[in-house]
Formats: C-alpha cells, sequence, structure tokens
C-alpha cells in the first residue's frame, strides 16, 4: 500500500539510522548460540520438535545492544533459493541464553515492514531502529505473560525502489522465496528453533502485513499465525501486469478460499487497525473477516483507539491483545532440568 502515512514514518525513522549506528560493541560478531553442528557440540533436544542449529553460522554483526543485554545484529544474506541478497537483521530475547532453555528451540516471529523499509539505503526494515522498541516491548510484554520470548527476524522485504508484494512476481526477485524458505533457513542455521509450524508466524505493517499474512496462507505447513496491522488486503504491485495466474497464487482472498475447501490446517490471523486510519483501510479487512474468517481460518480484529498507519500505533493494539491471540496458539520454549 502506497499510504500517505508512509513517506511520514520514513521520515521519522531516519533517526532510527543514527541509533543504530551508535551503540556500544557495534560491529562486533555475535554468536547467539554455540550448539551448531559446525561446533561439534552434542545436545540432546528436549524434545522431537526441537531443532539444534543446522549452521553454517552466518556473520552476525551487532548493531544494537538493549539495556536488558540483548543484541541485535545484522547479516548479508544470499538466498539459495531464491539468489536475492539482502540484509537480516536478528533478535534473540534474554530467556534464548537461559540455561534451563539451553535444549529448547524457540518461537520465531518474522516482522516485515511497510513500504520500502526505510529511508536510508543500509537500513531496509525499520523494527530494527531503537526509536520502535520492538525487541524491549516483546521482552516485556514476555515478562508480562502477554507474548511468548519470540526470536525476532528483521528481513529486507524489497530490494529495490518498486513493490514486489513479498512475492515470486515473475521476472522480478523472488520475494516470495526469500520470506518462506532462505530467511527462515537462516534462522535454523543459527538458532534453536521448532520443526513444526507451531514455532513460526509473521508480524507486518501495511505492505509487510500482506506480505506476512499471505504467506501464512500460502504456506500454511510452515507458519502457523500472522499478525497483520493496516494491511493491503489484494496484491497490487503494478509489475503483476500480464501475470494473472501468478498475481492469483498470491492474493488472500483466493488462498483463503482454497484452504477453507481443503478444512485444514488452522492458521490464525490477528488484524488490527488505528481508528484514524478510515474506511479505506478498515473496510476491506471486516470484509476479509466476514467471507474468509471460518473453518480452519480463525480470526481476531482490534481497532486501535486514536490509532494512525504507523508502527508505534500498532505495538499499542499487539499489547492489547494482538501478540496473546498468536502467541497462545504457538509452542513456548520447553524448560529442561538438566
Amino acid at each position: 500500500m502506497k499510504h500517505p502515512y508512509a513517506v511520514a514514518l520514513a521520515a521519522t525513522l531516519a533517526a532510527s539510522c543514527a541509533l543504530i549506528t551508535g551503540c556500544s560493541k557495534t560491529g562486533e560478531k555475535v554468536d547467539f548460540d554455540a550448539g551448531a553442528k559446525n561446533d561439534g557440540a552434542q545436545v540432546k533436544p528436549v524434545d522431537n520438535d526441537t531443532l539444534m542449529p543446522t549452521g553454517p553460522k552466518a556473520d552476525l554483526r551487532n548493531t544494537r545492544t538493549l539495556d536488558d543485554g540483548t543484541q541485535i545484529a545484522r547479516t548479508k544474506l544470499t538466498g539459495a533459493k531464491s539468489g536475492v541478497t539482502g540484509s537480516v537483521w536478528v533478535w534473540a530475547p534474554k530467556e534464548y541464553k537461559d540455561p534451563k532453555y539451553a535444549k529448547s528451540g524457540f518461537p520465531v516471529l518474522i516482522a516485515l515492514p511497510g513500504g520500502l523499509g526505510s529511508p536510508k539505503e543500509k537500513v531496509t526494515n525499520y523494527w530494527v531502529g531503537g526509536d520502535i522498541k520492538l525487541q524491549e516491548n516483546i521482552a516485556k510484554w514476555a515478562a508480562e505473560g502477554k507474548s511468548l520470548p519470540f526470536i525476532v527476524v528483521m528481513p529486507m522485504l524489497n530490494p529495490g525502489t518498486q513493490y514486489l508484494d513479498g512475492s515470486d512476481i515473475p521476472g522480478q526477485a523472488k520475494m516470495g522465496t526469500w520470506l518462506s524458505e532462505d530467511v527462515p533457513n537462516l534462522v535454523k542455521a543459527n538458532f534453536r528453533t521448532f520443526k513444526s509450524r507451531d514455532g513460526w508466524a509473521f508480524m507486518g505493517s501495511s505492505s509487510g502485513a500482506f506480505a506476512g499474512m499471505k504467506t501464512v496462507l500460502k504456506h500454511p505447513d510452515k507458519f502457523k499465525a500472522a499478525i497483520a496491522s493496516g494491511p493491503d488486503i489484494v496484491p497490487d504491485s503494478p509489475l503483476w501486469a500480464g501475470h494473472q495466474a501468478a498475481k492469483d497464487a498470491n492474493n488472500p482472498e483466493k488462498l483463503a478460499k482454497s484452504l477453507i475447501q481443503k478444512g485444514s490446517p488452522d492458521v490464525y490471523l490477528a488484524f488490527q487497525a488505528g481508528s484514524k486510519e478510515g474506511s479505506g483501510v478498515i473496510n476491506p479487512i471486516q470484509k476479509f473477516l466476514r467471507t474468509y474468517g471460518k473453518g480452519p481460518i480463525h480470526t481476531d480484529m482490534r481497532i486501535i483507539p486514536g490509532g494512525d498507519h504507523n508502527a508505534w500505533d500498532y505495538q499499542k493494539g499487539m499489547e492489547a491483545g494482538a501478540i496473546k491471540f498468536i502467541s497462545d496458539q504457538m509452542k513456548a520454549p520447553v524448560a529442561s532440568g538438566s
């Protein structure tokens, strides 16, 4: 969605780049997990669903250190399946280093930006910045029992200046494959995760919300839930011209209809919008809920009082219930006594 607030958001987020580059330990290599196979370490998982890091380890470099000592790190990924090259940022909550969870996987939340992600070339996902404080909020919500302690993954969504709808548009960069295969494989290589879809979800705002919910509906065998804030409901990139069949294969309405006909697996979509966004955003969401919120498609809708089309207001909705809606359906890390 080419929303007018995206311009204002991008301008405000320019300050986040200064925050990202101004932190202590910036640029140092980060090893979130020493249990990868190529370390030679043999750790028996706490259950059959836990996947220990597969390796090879990525070159992850610190971009921001939170007050609780946790770190956001960045790496450049060239996707083996998509061929797309771009930045991916990752953050693990403090629970990840807790010895009682050392043998357990952790749930993963892939956070996608709206618009082109950021006004700066080197920062293409605004959820990274310290002004938005997504990671601090998830840590707080986890402590309050509102959220699982998610590993948060923040990939680049658009490699250039054109909107690709998080999809494999013929003749364009394969962003659908990047999001559904290459980015998850990077996470599996470097973190303890879950094999089942119970450990995988998306969140996003605006065009990122579209990409997240579309990916869940297209690949319900891999991903279980999404938080969609102020989303587009149908693909709207002009690059779909002449590729109607491929466009239909990435249309949430058509994907939802197909999933309802199949009857499974169950997916959980938490929609939200600010009360100031107006009927242009809210009405299509409500129509989607009326038409497709049934059978295996479980939905939640939240109107954020006084909220507008921006990342800060969307987090108010997450705190009010959207993050709990998906957390209640996903797998928490499993404690081990040894």
